[in-house]
């Protein structure tokens, strides 16, 4: 069985480090996830829950708006809970990793990735349980940082080992857009690449992905 992941450091420094980016270049980007949010919605490795401030806004703390987390290191785990109970959010937070998640097939409307797919040891395995999970027509949301190109990326290799051991496990040289554009049952909605962040995290991608219907015929 795989340990959980532990980063009690990383995990008490992360919100104060984020601060200004949150609050800057990040919001907008946010609020883009929890746009038109409806039904059971799943925040994929929620982190310390910076989604949370963003669904007590409208239509995301609408009464049809049914949240659930999930987070496998204990440490940023209970800082979203004390998050989701400062904002009084109901939002069920729990245990588990992103390649095994503890839901039946067709769960939610909406899962959300938000700066979390560097992070994940299998990406592949992860993706193939979000579609799992999410109902035929449902989306996926994401906010991801990926590899640049250029000297940028010359930067993200040479810091890259260094930057895993002290950021809790971030990968900086993903390609995690044609990881999720090459799942078969995921049709691209929209996906957009921004020269926003900071290198070594920079750029940034975000989208919306569909869960295909599978008719009879096929």
């Amino acid at each position: 069985m795989t340990e959980e992941p532990s980063h009690p450091l990383f995990a008490a420094i992360y919100d104060p480090v984020t601060w200004l980016a949150e609050r800057t270049i990040l919001h907008p980007h946010r609020a883009y996830l929890t746009r038109d949010l409806d039904g059971r919605v799943l925040d994929l490795g929620t982190g310390t829950g910076a989604m949370f401030p963003y669904f007590t806004e409208e239509p995301a703390s609408s009464q049809t708006v049914e949240l659930h987390a999930v987070e496998p290191d204990t440490h940023m785990r209970k800082r979203a809970q004390r998050r989701a109970e400062k904002l009084d959010r109901d939002i069920e937070i729990r245990s588990a990793r992103a390649e095994s998640l503890p839901y039946p097939n067709d769960s939610f409307d909406i899962v959300i990735g938000s700066m979390v797919f560097c992070t994940i040891p299998d990406v592949e395995t992860a993706i193939s349980e979000v579609v799992r999970v999410l109902k035929p027509g449902g989306e996926f949301r994401f906010l991801e940082h990926v590899a640049a190109d250029g000297w940028r990326r010359r930067v993200q290799g040479l810091i890259a080992p260094l930057w895993y051991r002290t950021a809790g496990g971030c990968h900086l040289t993903r390609r995690t857009t044609s990881v999720f554009t090459n799942q078969e049952m995921l049709d691209v909605i929209e996906i957009e690449r921004m020269s926003i962040g900071i290198t070594p995290v920079r750029p940034f991608v975000r989208g919306r992905l569909c869960h295909r219907r599978v008719t009879d015929d096929h």
